[in-house]
Formats: structure tokens, sequence, C-alpha cells
């Protein structure tokens, strides 16, 4: 196996590979069992492969569909394996019996000594297991020829336990020929399915874009095989450029996975898959009303095999994604449009109905054209604007030839749906075929903004799209207003420009005001109090306070590009969390009407911010999960989520799982060159680092948006919060004179544009800077008032961060009873947000202080630190190293700092502990 191979293994199995490794070692036999595609035989591989660096004899044994014929055909492969010398020492019946199964396996088996053969393979395996432990690797379990399993079934009883064996089988009603050859009592591991999480890092691994992880997680269910081979059909599809939208290219090896996964099941199942493959909603009652009397029992094979679930409520779901589209794509047109029939007159809802008519012939029809037209008109007014579109091409493919005018004016509508709904592969289509007909070039303007707004953030390749729109809307100001909106949104996200943004979105005002278009005239303003805002502009408010004064009734650009949202942003970003959450609540029931699913994902993100900050981390991770799963359903893109996922799970959740979430979204936003939510994900990256003691890499990641924030030209630090936790990471590794710049360069600017909240975060900075400089009483008292600013500010969270830093410095200056009474209230108000791994964090940091022990590495370097003195947190970490016997440059490498840093450090460190050794150090970080 490769080392790719074995790294992909990995992927979210090395628990399931640590617990084959127990059963092995305390039953001596294990069970593999999964869906084809599952990833069993590159697991059984690389359990082989360990076991086999161990020492160990493996012998291997993968048979193939066709070997079940050959009888005792499996045998003979495995005993092929076998050195010669083993054999020489067999008595010579049983050397004969080998050597004949060998030459002659496919030959008669009338006339062979069977005993023989039988007692053979005993001795074989005794001998190897004399000389050391034996693995035995079937491989396929379910081909193996019945004469191979009676064999080893008889072998393996008369064996020692040295001789143990893995069997892995694709079996969706159990285990029978694996469990015959372990025995009714084996460990049976079952090969879960991936999480997205380890389907993007599956698809990292490989080179396959990011933003493409989601939607192959849903596509695929979690099925490696499956996921990696649609992953390449993607971006093959689309040169490596394949948008997160895109059609799923079920063909190549996408197409034979799909195809060995529904073979598990009978040929009869299928049929009443197609049926559920062509419904919207399948559910048990529906299938048996459209022809398929036995739904029930097919589907229950169905579920064994891992292809669908039922619900209690019969609703039908396949647990992969693209199962519905390789069952449609394998079934021929009589057959889909037979099941499309049926379907039609078994459906209770009148727009499936008509959706299913529609699909169910392939001429054009004027009385059907319009009535699925009217179908998407019903659709759009429901706020299902994805259907809406993927009916209105219906519509506009029914039209008949002779009514060109209908066909285009129902081509238009569908882009304008799908653009709204983020549907880019529809909006594409939709566009295309509108630019192929005599179009008006308002008509043309329209498609084209289409696949512009369905591109989500990623705009950055749009460009000749946006000249031809430019082009095609001269002389119209209401259009050219239209289309220059757009280019200020494109300067902000994709070309992290917000002066030109200013100036393209006061152009569109201006023709706005032209063409009579309030709402795109409010829009506008919008884009600029937003630019304004970031630009440290005062008079932002004023002009955002003259965009809610236009009326807008209806937001046909979409809610989150209108004042209102912007704000709700704009209560956030100065901690009137309260007056935020009250206008989102207001805004959340408008946007679910509406059918935008950007809407919904971003009133979603704001909710998450103001949920986590105001100390409701249960509820912010609620929203997040919501926000996330929206993402991946409606194909939006995916950087976002991944971001707000990131920032949910670092505050009430899991670091780990933050860092992976803020890794995926800084890739995606990178592929889609996303420059406001690249800074966002690489923030959050920056922070776990920043909360797990990484602070090297922590001052890196931060680095970085500082660098993006300033090409970006970013003046108002309330929008990021970045500042602060630059700082102490920068006092974390001992670069105290970069850090007091940072503070004093960012803090006028706070203060003179009233951030209280920030000012209070760069307060809590220069707490931990003072402390680092000698100065831990003036420190105390500058983290006692802050923590009393975020309170009165609503902010517990953050309290909570202030009171854990107080604690560590009261630590540091060995008053254990004051550092253990904020970390304890620290602990206590981390508990009462629900912000997880900051309670823990602070309860590990008070044992520690306490000298009680601590939980893990956190705990012991804490207990340390109680009595070290002066230390900063850097010198702290080097000196654990380095008294636990690390070398100068294995603490470097460590630390991710040059040797002579690490010397200069280690200098001071002793003259700090007044110390002249490494031993000396050593005796005196044992006795803190």
């Amino acid at each position: 196996m490769t080392a790719t191979g074995s790294s992909e293994a990995t992927v979210g199995h090395g628990e399931l590979i640590e617990a084959v490794d127990r059963a092995l070692t305390t039953r001596g036999r294990a069970i593999l069992t999964g869906p084809t595609g599952a990833g069993k035989s590159t697991l059984a591989a690389v359990v082989a492969d360990a076991a086999a660096r161990r020492g160990q004899t493996v012998l291997r044994l993968a048979p193939e569909a066709a070997d079940r014929h050959i009888p005792e055909g499996g045998a003979a492969a495995l005993l092929a394996g076998v050195p010669g010398g083993v054999l020489d020492g067999l008595a010579g019946p049983q050397r004969t019996a080998i050597a004949l199964l060998r030459r002659e396996a496919d030959a008669p088996r009338a006339g062979r000594d069977h005993v023989a053969l039988r007692l053979a393979v005993v001795e074989v395996l005794r001998a190897l297991a004399a000389a050391e432990p034996v693995l035995l690797v079937v491989d396929n379990a379910q081909w193996l020829d019945e004469e191979s399993a009676a064999l080893l079934r008889f072998a393996l009883r008369l064996t020692p336990p040295e001789v143990r064996l893995l069997a892995a089988e694709c079996a969706p009603g159990g285990a029978p020929v694996a469990e015959s050859l372990c025995g009714p009592d084996a460990p049976v591991l079952r090969v879960p399915p991936l999480g997205a999480d380890e389907v993007a890092e599956l698809l990292a691994r490989r080179g396959l874009p990011a933003r493409l992880a989601g939607r192959i997680h849903q596509a695929s269910g979690g099925n490696p095989r499956l996921a990696l081979a649609l992953g390449h059909s993607l971006a093959e599809a689309g040169d490596g450029c394949a948008h997160h939208t895109d059609p799923l290219p079920v063909a190549g090896p996408a197409r034979a996975v799909t195809r060995r996964l529904l073979a598990q099941t009978p040929a009869r199942v299928h049929g009443t898959l197609l049926l559920a493959a062509l419904a919207a909603r399948p559910t048990t009652a529906l299938l048996r009303r459209a022809g398929r009397p036995d739904a029930e029992a097919e589907l229950a094979e169905a579920e064994r095999a891992a292809l669908v679930t039922v619900a209690q409520d019969g609703t039908v779901a396949f647990t992969a994604g693209a199962l519905p589209a390789a069952l449609a794509a394998d079934a021929g047109w009589p057959e889909r449009a037979a099941g499309h029939a049926a379907l039609a007159a078994a459906v209770d809802d009148p727009v499936q109905a008509v959706r299913h008519r529609a699909l169910a012939v392939d001429r054009p029809d004027e009385e059907l054209a319009a009535e699925i037209a009217g179908a998407a008109a019903a659709c759009r007014r429901r706020g299902n604007r994805a259907l809406a579109a993927e009916l209105g091409m219906l519509a506009a493919e029914r039209t008949p030839v002779d009514r060109p005018r209908e066909e285009l004016a129902r081509l238009v509508a569908a882009a304008e749906d799908a653009g709204w709904s983020g549907r880019a592969d529809l909006a594409r289509r939709a566009a295309g075929a509108v630019l192929e007909r005599d179009a008006t070039r308002a008509d043309r303007v329209r498609a084209r903004l289409a696949v512009i707004d369905a591109a989500g953030q990623a705009l950055a390749d749009l460009d000749e799209t946006f000249a031809h729109a430019t082009a095609d809307a001269a002389g119209d100001p209401a259009l050219l207003a239209a289309v220059r909106l757009r280019v200020a949104w494109k300067h902000n996200l994709s070309d992290g420009d917000p002066v030109r943004s200013v100036a393209a979105a006061a152009e569109a005002g201006e023709l706005a005001a032209a063409g009579g278009d309030r709402v795109a005239e409010a829009m506008a303003l919008t884009v600029r109090a937003r630019m304004g805002r970031i630009l440290g502009d005062p008079g932002a408010e004023e002009i955002l306070a003259e965009a809610l004064a236009l009326p807008a009734p209806e937001v046909p650009l979409g809610m989150r590009n209108a004042p209102q949202y912007l704000a709700v942003r704009h209560a956030l970003f100065d901690d009137r969390l309260a007056d935020a959450r009250e206008q989102l609540m207001v805004l959340l029931p408008a946007v679910e009407r509406t059918g935008s699913a950007e809407d919904v994902f971003e009133v979603l993100r704001s909710l998450t911010e103001v949920e986590l900050r105001s100390g409701r981390c249960a509820a912010g991770t609620a929203c997040a999960r919501r926000a996330l799963r929206l993402t991946i359903e409606a194909g939006l893109s995916p950087g976002p989520a991944w971001y707000v996922a990131a920032m949910a799970e670092y505050t009430g959740g899991s670091f780990t799982r933050a860092a992976g979430y803020a890794r995926r979204g800084v890739r995606a936003s990178e592929e889609e060159r996303d420059q406001v939510f690249l800074s966002r994900s690489l923030h959050a990256l920056g922070l776990v680092e920043l909360a797990v003691g990484e602070t090297v890499r922590a001052v890196a990641t931060l680095r970085r948006v500082a660098e993006l924030e300033a090409a970006q030209q970013v003046v108002d630090p309330s929008v990021l919060r970045w500042h602060g936790e630059l700082a102490e990471a920068l006092v974390a590794v001992d670069a105290p004179g970069e850090a007091e710049s940072l503070l004093d360069g960012v803090r006028p600017v706070a203060v003179e544009l009233g951030r209280t909240g920030v000012v209070a975060a760069l307060d809590r900075a220069r707490g931990l800077l003072l402390s680092a400089g000698g100065e831990p009483g003036a420190a105390v008292a500058l983290l006692g008032s802050t923590a009393e600013v975020f309170e009165s500010l609503g902010l517990p969270w953050e309290r909570g961060r202030t009171l854990l830093a107080l604690g560590r410095v009261e630590r540091r200056r060995r008053r254990r009873a004051p550092a253990r009474a904020a970390l304890e209230t620290a602990a206590e108000v981390f508990t009462a947000a629900g912000a997880l791994p900051w309670a823990a964090l602070a309860r590990e940091s008070a044992v520690g202080g306490t000298g009680r022990g601590g939980a893990g590495r956190g705990g012991a370097e804490a207990g340390r630190a109680a009595g070290s003195g002066a230390l900063t947190e850097a010198e702290l970490r080097l000196a654990v190293l380095v008294s636990q016997g690390a070398s100068n440059q294995e603490a470097a490498a460590k630390l991710f700092l040059s040797v002579k840093t690490v010397e200069a450090r280690l200098t001071r460190i002793y003259q700090k502990l007044d110390v002249r050794s490494r031993a000396q150090l050593a005796t005196a970080m044992r006795r803190q």
C-alpha cells in the first residue's frame, strides 16, 4: 500500500483502527463490515501493514466475485504466499496435498487427500506461529468459495492464539461468511460513513477543491470511494474550477461505485428505488399509490443494504445523494417517463403533479407549458425559488417553437429565480439559452445579473460577465444601477477594495435616482454605509440613516444587501446585542418567506454571533449548524458557513473541530478568492491556535489577518476584532515590543470611534503585556477593571476570558488564593454561558495553580507555572521542554523558533530561576 493510501485510510477512522488492533490483541479475531466503498479493504491493509512492521507474519487473501465458483481457490491463493521452507517440514502426504493444490487449484477435486490438506494447513499455521505471531487477513470474505471457507474454519479451530484473523466483508444483512470463520463471539466492527469534516480532509489530501466538500459529502453519504470518485468527476468536469452547485456528474468511477452499491439489493427492489429517486418527497404511502404494493418490504431490503433510511412516518431518504441520480441515469427514457406519470397521479401536491406530468413527456405543449409556468409562479410566491427555477426551465422546454416571446419570458424568469436561490447551474443554463435567442438588451442584462447573483462569494472570475452586462445596460440608468451595484459588491468581496466599492456604489446610487429605482438607491447607500464603517468614516451612520429612510417594501436584490440588515450588523459591531437580536428575530421569518437561501444564511450568521457573544452558546451553536446545513442543501459558497461553524465550536464546542472548520473555510475562501471571509476564517483559526497554546502558529496566522485587513484598508477595529488576540500571541512568544506597538497604534482609533468593547479587548492584552514586563500589580488592576467593563457590556464570554487571564497572572505572582478565585469565577462564567471548552480550560488552570495536579499536559504546565516566578508563557513552555530532556534543536523545532532564539531565551530563564545548568533547571521545575 502506498503512503498516500495509508494516510487516507486514517481519515475519520483512527479510532476504528485502534479498535481493530485491540480486538485482535485481546480476542484474536475481528470482523470489519460495511457497504461497497466504505474503506474496509484499505483499513484491513493498514492493519496488516502495521502488523508486518511489528515483525508479525501476515498472510493476505482477497478473493473476487468470480472466485466463489472455484473450489478451494481461496486456500490455494493463501498458501501461495507461504515461504517454501515452512512446507519442507511437513509430513509427506501433507506436503503433497499442498503441492497439488497450489499447482492444480482449478483441477477436479476427486482423488485428492482432503484430510491431509486440512492437517497441512493446520501445521503451516502452527509452524509460522511458533516463530512469530501470524495475522491472517481475509478481505472480501463474501466471495470466498465454500470449500476454502470450510478448510479455514477447521484449521483456525486447531491453531494457537498467536494466529489471529481479520475478516472484512460486504454483507448488507450481517456478516455470515466472516462470522463463520471468526466465530459468533468475534467483535463485529462496522466501518461508519465519513462525516463532512472527514470528507473535506479526504478531498484535501487528494488536492481537490475544499469548496466542494459539503456537496460531495451529501452526494456520497460519507462513502470514501464514492466521495473521491465524485470529487474527481466534479473537478474534471469544471477543468479544476467546478462550482459548488454544479450538477453531479455520476459517470465513470462514480457510476461504477453507485452500481455496486445498488447491486447489493435484488433487481425487483430497483423499481421501487427508481420511483423514490424520481419523487421530490418520497414516502412509502406515495410509492404504494404509484403502483408499488410491496414498497415497505422492498425498502426494508434497501435499508438493510444501507441505501435508504425509512423514518417512522414512512419518509424515505437516500443515504447518498448520488444514488437517485444514478438510478435515473441508468433507467431508460420509457422507464423514467412511466415513473413520472405514475407519480403525477399519486402525489397530493398540485405543483409536484404538474412537475411530474411535464417530466413524463418530451414534446412541446403550450397548454402544459402555461400550466408549468403557473406552478413556477406559485412556488415563487411560496418562497421556493429553486423549484420555481426548475419549473421555469421545464416550461421553456415545453413551449412550442412558434411562441418565442413566451419561451424567452420563461427563460428570463427561470434565470432570475435561479440567481435568487443560488442555483448557479440553472442560472447559467437559463442565461445561456436567453443569450442564444433574439432577446432585448434588458433581458440580456437580467440573465447576466442572475448568473452574477447565483455565484455567491465567487465573483472573481466573472469580469467578462460584468463587462457584457455593462455594455448591454448602456443608456438605461436603472439597468446600469443594478450592474454597478454588483460591481460594488465584487470590489469588496473579491478585490478587497472598499474605496473602489464606495465609488461604484455612489455611481449606482446616482443612476438609480435618475432611473427612479428607490430600492436600488437604498441599496447603493447601504453599500456606502458598509464600506464607510470599514474605512472608519464617522459619517457612515448618517448614510445608513438616509438609506433606512427610503421606501423599500420589497428587496429584489436580497435582504443581505438591505439597510435594515446593515443596521443589525452595526448594532452587533457596537455590542448592542439585545437590539441586534430583536431586529434579527423580525428579519428571520421575513427572509424565510422570500426564498433566498443566502438571505436566510446571513440572518442565521448574525444570530449565531449575537448568541455566542451574549453567552448563549447552545443557541448559537444550533444556529451555526442550521446555517451549515442550509449552505450544503442550497449549494451556497461554503467558506462563510465554515467560518460560522468554526466560531461556534471555538466558543462553545470543541477547539479541535473549530480548527478543522476554520482550515476548510480558509481553503474554500482562497479558492473562491473571497477576501472578506478569508480574513474571518484565518481569524477563527488564529483564535483556536492561541487558545490551545500554539502561540507561534497563532502569531503567523493572525499576522496574515493583519496583512489582509491592511490590504483591504480596514480602519474600524470593531468589524473583525483581531488586534487584541495578535497582541496576546506576541506577548506569549516573547515579542513585547511588537505587541506594544500594535496596541499603541489601534487603541486611539478605537477610542475615537467609541468602540468600548474593542478598547476592553485591547486592555486585556495590555494587562498581559504589563505582566510579562514585570508589572504584575498594574496588570492585575487593569485586568480586574477590564472584566468589569465586559460585564457591564453584557459580554460574559469576554469577561470569562479576562478572568482567565487575571487568574494566570496572579498564579505567576504566586498569589494562589486570588488566582484560584479568578479562575474558578471564570469557570463559572463560562459554564453558565455554555462555553464548554473554555470552562474546561479555566478548571484545568485552577487545578494546576492550586497544587492539586493538572489534567493532562495543560494541567501539569499550569502547576509548574505556579512557582516559576516571572517566566513568561513562552519562557515557561521552553523551560518545561528542556527540563524534560529536549535539546536546543528539538525545542526549537517544537516551538517553531530558531536555535539562536532558544539559546537566548534559555539564558533569561536561567537568570530568572537562578540556575546554571539543565540539571538544575529540571530540579527547579520539579519542585514547582
